[in-house]
């Protein structure tokens, strides 16, 4: 994946009908959906209204080692979250699941996604004296959501009232003492499931390949608008907020969601595929061989390699104990995990006339280094195919893309971005075609991105340190120069 661009987070929910181990159920969980985050993660359990819980920065594996997992203890219910947050830093204040402490009781809250009113409605709470103590809107909807249960008489009541106020992307999970809420946001930008395990514990989760973690069978995706409570009398659906036009995210089948899991009754690998018979279609290119950039070109490459006939090889080779490149702290550092990340097997490529299949072209650096070390490996010619349109347009529902800056589709020509890179040619999915990739109409999804059609208002502040120098920007606040 380009630099500069982040992922989107994951959430995972227990709910089981007796106390057991469920803060492993959450791991494992959270271990599947860790390609959504790599910047932090966190678990809270409730064992009878008494929540414990660890958060930090890191990856799962590091942050419960040892026996910090065996610390959480037992209980009925779990939420866990991994993140790479859009909104606020990556240090650990921001980490997830949220907890509050309110009049009425505990609450936690794990959020995918990214509100769009966020600057406006934390601006309002904190008129109203509210004190916060990260950087993220995932507390801002924690505070509404509080506010909205002081006057409720259930949590659920209360996250349908607050629903009304939020605008943008939220797939949520919510924990009270008795209750695991799940909630979806009316446009369902983001994806959000439910499974059950023979045991008759349900889990909720981002995608489907968590439920295949923990042994759940899939169930259903929540609808987006929809809010289901889980309590020991069963499950219940509030659809007060359904019936909006669906715009779910066509970069969780490019990018985000893994290959093994089903977003919206799609198969994420078989969309993948899709996408290279449609590039092979589309740009019919004398080569060798078909390679993809692994992970997430290779099943585009391998749909290009059988509509077109040239042969797919594994023409580089990934060292999967290094995270995605935009993990590091600088551009340098970004920039050197390339060569670290993905090696070229030289006896593949030499002499060869390659295409090159990559998820997107973002910023150009990495595609740039990329294409210099397949020519380095001996490569005769490098064709490079994105399996995405060109990104234009900042995006404001939890891809971290804020500004036109760093997209270089938005600055030059196809032609000019090729010599940038090195390549021979360069070609990107069309936006005509990446409407076929579900098998449907191309209705239902979101491409403002790529087309710059917003299915909701833009933000008037879109930067990820907004509340970060809300404070110092704020001329109530702002020191006086002497």
């Amino acid at each position: 994946m380009e630099n500069l661009i982040h992922e989107e987070c994951g959430v995972f929910g227990v709910f089981a009908p007796k106390t057991e181990d469920v803060a492993s159920l959450c791991y494992y969980g959270l271990f599947a959906l860790q390609h959504r985050g790599q910047e932090s993660a966190g678990i809270v359990v409730n064992d009878d209204g008494v929540f414990t819980y660890r958060k930090d920065t890191g990856l799962v594996s590091e942050i419960f080692s040892g026996d910090a997992l065996e610390k959480l203890g037992d209980g009925n219910m779990a939420v866990g979250h991994v993140r790479y947050g859009t909104t606020g830093s990556g240090d650990r204040r921001n980490a997830q699941p949220v907890v509050v402490n309110h009049l009425k009781g505990n609450m936690a809250l794990a959020h995918n996604g990214n509100l769009v009113n966020s600057y406006e409605l934390r601006t309002e709470l904190e008129e109203q004296g509210s004190i916060f103590h990260s950087t993220s809107d995932t507390e801002v909807i924690a505070y509404v959501i509080t506010k909205e249960r002081l006057r409720s008489k259930n949590i659920e009541d209360a996250v349908v009232g607050a629903m009304g106020k939020l605008d943008g992307a939220y797939s949520l999970i919510i924990m009270s003492p008795s209750k695991l809420i799940a909630a979806r946001d009316p446009h369902g930008f983001r994806p959000l499931c439910y499974g059950k395990r023979s045991d008759g514990t349900y889990i909720v989760a981002s995608e489907t390949c968590a439920l295949d973690a923990v042994n759940a069978e899939f169930i259903r995706e929540i609808e987006p608008g929809e809010v289901i409570t889980f309590t020991k009398d069963g499950v219940k659906s509030n659809r007060e907020h359904c019936g909006r036009k669906k715009s779910f995210c066509v970069f969780e089948y490019l990018y985000i969601a893994r290959p093994d899991s089903v977003c919206e009754g799609c198969s994420v690998h078989a969309a993948r595929l899709r996408v290279g018979e449609l590039l092979a279609e589309a740009y019919p290119i004398e080569a060798d061989i078909v390679v993809g950039v692994p992970d997430s070109g290779t099943d585009a490459a391998i749909g290009y390699s059988r509509r077109s006939g040239i042969p797919y090889d594994i023409g580089l080779i990934k060292n999967k104990y290094v995270g995605r490149t935009f993990i590091a702290p600088s551009q340098g550092q970004r920039e050197e995990m390339v060569s670290i990340k993905l090696n070229v097997v030289s006896s593949v490529v030499k002499g060869k006339r390659v295409i090159l299949v990559d998820d997107s072209i973002v910023r150009g650096t990495t595609s740039a280094r990329i294409v210099k070390r397949l020519r380095d490996g001996g490569a005769k010619e490098v064709h490079v195919l994105s399996s995405a349109p060109k990104f234009l347009n900042p995006c404001y529902y939890g891809v971290d893309i804020d500004s036109k800056e760093s997209l270089i589709a938005a600055n030059h020509t196809t032609e000019e971005i090729a010599k940038i890179i090195g390549a021979d040619s360069l070609n990107y999915l069309s936006i005509e075609d990446v409407k076929k990739i579900a098998g449907t109409d191309g209705s239902g999804f979101c491409y403002a991105c790529f087309d710059g059609l917003y299915p909701t208002k833009t933000p008037a502040k879109a930067d990820k340190s907004r509340f970060e120098r809300k404070i110092s920007t704020n001329p109530k606040f702002a020191k006086k120069d002497k």
